[in-house]
């Protein structure tokens, strides 16, 4: 995870996405404490594979959440900067999430 030196970046998370973000948090959480009890109860293989798989959506929502939160507060910001090092390090930061989100080899 990147650390930003004091100042560099001033705008914190949107207060709206924040929230939002702190709740799916929550919900993953719980979703993942259910599936931690479906296996040591030793549920229907269906069930708990139906259950990770909620928990996949979930997080890809959440992610879609902080994306929205850096695009709108460093992203944008950057992009529009007259330095052309601060919308390189924008631009690489997008594709290297997107080369994370790819899927290969299909």
């Amino acid at each position: 995870m990147t650390q930003y030196p004091l100042g560099v970046y001033t705008e914190v998370m949107i207060a709206d996405i924040k929230k939002r973000a702190t709740h799916r948090s929550k919900i993953i959480e719980g979703q993942f404490k259910g599936l931690i009890k479906a296996i040591e109860n030793e549920d229907y293989c269906m069930d708990i594979l139906t259950q990770g798989l909620a928990i996949q959506k979930s997080v890809a929502s959440l992610n879609k959440l902080i994306l929205e939160n850096h695009i709108r507060t460093h992203i944008k910001d950057s992009l529009a900067s007259s330095s052309d090092k601060a919308q390189t390090k924008a631009i690489e930061e997008l594709l290297a999430l997107y080369e994370l989100t790819n899927i290969k080899g299909k």
